[in-house]
């Protein structure tokens, strides 16, 4: 089963990306800030992260470097889901090394396709 880590503080948005993933046929796992994300994704080497920029004890953009400077993460795809969409913060997390970045508010059959596509063979980032 695909594994997907998703990092959110805000309770109602996590459930809410949980029950839908869960609801596809997605095995989720869930970490409520930045430092329980990355600890997450190096014991669990997830299909996918998705991780929210403003989290607390560390930022969404920290802990992709993180994940990617590490050389039994680095191939994770991890995408950005997050309400900060000034070009300057879609950058950042582009190159802090995602491969995308999704703005909140997001409908959860955007997500799902999103999702989907992400995990196709060969994700890479987009431009």
């Amino acid at each position: 089963m695909t594994k997907i880590l998703i990092a959110e503080d805000e309770r109602d948005i996590r459930d809410l990306i949980i029950f839908t993933l869960r609801y596809h046929g997605y095995e989720v796992s869930a970490a409520t800030n930045g430092e329980e994300a990355l600890e997450l994704a190096l014991s669990e080497h997830p299909d996918l992260i998705i991780l929210d920029v403003r989290m607390p004890r560390m930022t969404g953009y920290d802990v992709c470097r993180e994940i990617k400077a590490n050389k039994a993460t680095d191939h994770i795809p991890v995408a950005f889901l997050s309400a900060k969409g000034q070009e300057a913060e879609v950058q950042a997390g582009m190159d802090a090394g995602a491969i995308a970045y999704i703005l909140k508010p997001f409908a959860p059959d955007d997500l799902v396709a999103r999702v989907k596509e992400f995990l196709s063979a060969g994700a890479q980032p987009e431009a």
